[in-house]
């Protein structure tokens, strides 16, 4: 009985926040809102960010795997700025995301699935970005979030083969939102030193009011 308690918590907790970024797509359409980016210019410098978890010693090319990609305004971004040696691949658990993503570049290749179910598979990588997938927490508890986090690394990690990129909001502001998600530094590096990697880099020198990891093998 306690078993199943956990397992219904854990769907609760994500589905949530899928729900959430499907209504703003409804709402909104295909646009940084539709994906709940306040403006599209700060939209941008997220996706420079997230790029640049790549070494510029790393061999060409370089598969990196959209995770939470949303409706591909990363590969968008891409190929606006006229990115080379990248292999670009999408996942999202949503299949409102996933069919829109299809249908805009029928060439790529999307996944549409729950990691964290049992069955799941998830392709090998040299990098894995994560935009977005831990900035908003919705109605969940601070410890709910952050243990879904966890849970999510912990599974995600293993398939890139060089590292991965994410942001959280920061503790640092004017102002906190309750639906936000603003970890401390402290908690994440004690996270990643214990469990994924000692060989991480905080990042928060891009003028918005979060922080992006980067985690290395």
């Amino acid at each position: 009985m306690a078993r199943e308690k956990v397992v219904m918590t854990r769907t609760v907790d994500y589905q949530e926040i899928v729900a959430h970024y499907e209504s703003c797509l409804a709402l909104h359409g295909d646009n940084h809102r539709g994906v709940d980016w306040p403006n599209a210019e700060d939209a941008a410098r997220r996706y420079e960010v997230m790029l640049d978890v790549i070494r510029p010693s790393d061999p060409l090319p370089v598969r990196v795997l959209d995770f939470g990609c949303g409706t591909g305004h990363l590969l968008t971004h891409i190929h606006e700025r006229q990115r080379s040696g990248i292999e670009y691949l999408g996942l999202d658990i949503s299949p409102a995301f996933i069919a829109l993503s299809r249908s805009k570049f029928p060439g790529t290749s999307f996944f549409c699935t729950d990691v964290l179910a049992s069955d799941s598979i998830m392709p090998a990588v040299d990098y894995v970005v994560m935009n977005g997938v831990f900035t908003e927490k919705r109605s969940l508890t601070f410890d709910a979030m952050f243990g879904y986090m966890r849970r999510l690394l912990k599974r995600v990690y293993p398939q890139a083969t060089r590292g991965l990129a994410f942001n959280v909001m920061s503790k640092h502001v004017d102002w906190e939102r309750e639906d936000l998600f603003h970890l401390p530094y402290d908690a994440l590096a004690a996270f990643l030193k214990r469990e994924i990697s000692r060989h991480f880099v905080l990042r928060a020198d891009y003028g918005l009011y979060e922080y992006t990891a980067y985690v290395y093998r």
